[in-house]
């Protein structure tokens, strides 16, 4: 018998090159559209299993954690960031204070947050420690007198003693830095009679129903939801990891409220089909509208509200306040003021828009200073006393927010009062501008701007002539 010489043995790079090709395509399949919707709808029955077992309601960790409750099941939203608890930049975050979860923890003895983390992990990051992080912190804040409700929470699977340890050391600071935004502790200590504590399930959990009401603490349920999936995208056997993560790369704009009211036709729709399906989809959605649900009252204040563009269009806003649209697209200053009331502002879309929002907003506080200055008539001073300020951009999430933060600092008192001119004396610094953000992040606790869009307010405020 002849041997097989060494050149036979060895691939041609052609061979290499097929058989790559062969490897890309078997993960493209796998990754597919319908399979991370199979995924999604299989990991949101394990959610639903969970609120079933401990009866409490489902809290949505945004942004993926949507796409795993239905929304009729949906008992409200967090933003719990992973980076805040990536290993050696721990930190409890001003602008992601998630206060409104209090109400909630209150009524009803504690939440499920749901959550999912890629392949390969046990737990996403936000879970295992962003939460505990907040627990304990608030611990801290809202019961100083009690040192036995101050200890840190983390699931010793996940996290090292070594890591646990380093993080406890942070909390005094943690501490320090909430105080510093003045939050009215009274109104947020009414919600909750003991402290928090986290505890984390995922399907590898035993779950069993009860409905034990734990009586030294409230409980704050992290639930991971996908199944952990060892090794690349091929050993799942179709079922994706953390399906409902980045959504960018695959969803063609569809969001969990489009999937769920169309879940059955999506789901039973071939691939090749998908992405037509979901633009026809998103197009629909988009033309019903809202129908003012993005109307949202910056709290303590009365009068500051944000919209969508759209939104705010729809439903023909615009005429009954000081009106700011951000707009999506670049355009002359000259053509700013369309009314004496309200201000079209062409800043660009994105990064653009957050950069270019620097050089607007002195524009923008001048449009506010002089349309708030008291009029001469009784009655023009009694419109006042009326008034509400409407901003809009795209999203309602970014520079809506940015200019909103502004006029926080510069228009309001410390009551949520408006003020007719710019306040005069107040120091404004890193701190005030956190502190009033927090009214922002306590109001529309899913509020996520970009670092460009405050890094531009930080500048213009903190740059003003004294």
């Amino acid at each position: 018998m002849t041997l097989p010489t060494a050149s036979e043995l060895i691939f041609s790079e052609q061979a290499n090159h097929n058989f790559s090709k062969t490897l890309g395509e078997l993960k493209r399949s796998t990754l597919s559209i319908q399979n991370r919707l199979q995924s999604i709808q299989h990991d949101a029955a394990f959610a639903q299993l969970v609120a079933d077992a401990y009866c409490r309601p489902l809290i949505a960790n945004e942004r993926c954690g949507s796409w795993y409750i239905a929304p009729e099941n949906k008992g409200g939203s967090a933003y719990f960031k992973s980076t805040d608890g990536h290993t050696g930049v721990w930190k409890f975050s001003s602008r992601r204070l998630n206060l409104h979860l209090l109400e909630i923890i209150g009524k009803h003895d504690g939440c499920i947050i749901v959550d999912s983390t890629r392949r390969g992990k046990r737990m996403p990051d936000a879970l295992s420690k962003t939460i505990p992080i907040w627990c304990s912190v608030l611990n801290y804040f809202f019961f100083p007198q009690e040192p036995q409700f101050h200890e840190l929470y983390t699931p010793p699977q996940v996290v090292s003693q070594s890591e646990h340890a380093q993080i406890a050391a942070l909390l005094p600071s943690f501490l320090v830095a909430l105080e510093a935004l003045s939050i009215p502790v009274a109104e947020f200590r009414y919600h909750v009679t003991k402290p928090l504590r986290p505890i984390w399930v995922t399907p590898d959990s035993n779950v069993t129903p009860t409905s034990s009401i734990f009586e030294d603490f409230h409980p704050v349920i992290c639930c991971t939801v996908s199944r952990r999936v060892a090794g690349g995208e091929l050993t799942g056997g179709g079922y994706i990891q953390g399906a409902g993560d980045d959504t960018e790369n695959w969803a063609h704009r569809l969001s969990p409220p489009i999937f769920w009211t169309n879940k059955e036709l999506l789901l039973s729709t071939p691939e090749p089909e998908l992405p037509d399906l979901i633009e026809t989809l998103v197009t629909r959605a988009a033309a019903v509208g809202t129908a003012g649900g993005h109307m949202r009252c910056l709290k303590p204040t009365s009068c500051l509200f944000i919209f969508t563009i759209v939104d705010l269009l729809k439903n023909n806003m615009a005429p009954a306040a000081l009106t700011v649209l951000l707009l999506p697209k670049i355009t002359n200053e000259d053509t700013w003021h369309t009314s004496s009331t309200r201000l079209d502002v062409g800043l660009g879309p994105h990064k653009l828009g957050s950069r270019n929002l620097r050089t607007a907003l002195p524009l923008i506080i001048d449009f506010f200073r002089r349309s708030l200055t008291p009029q001469k008539t009784a009655a023009g001073q009694e419109d006042q006393a009326k008034m509400k300020i409407f901003i809009a951009c795209e999203t309602g999430m970014d520079l809506s927010i940015g200019v909103a933060l502004a006029i926080l600092c510069l228009f309001f008192d410390d009551q949520g009062n408006l003020l007719r001119e710019p306040s005069q004396g107040t120091n404004i610094d890193k701190n005030f501008i956190r502190s009033r953000f927090g009214w922002i992040s306590t109001s529309m606790p899913d509020v996520n701007p970009s670092r460009a869009t405050l890094q531009s307010v930080n500048s213009f405020l903190m740059e003003r002539p004294k």
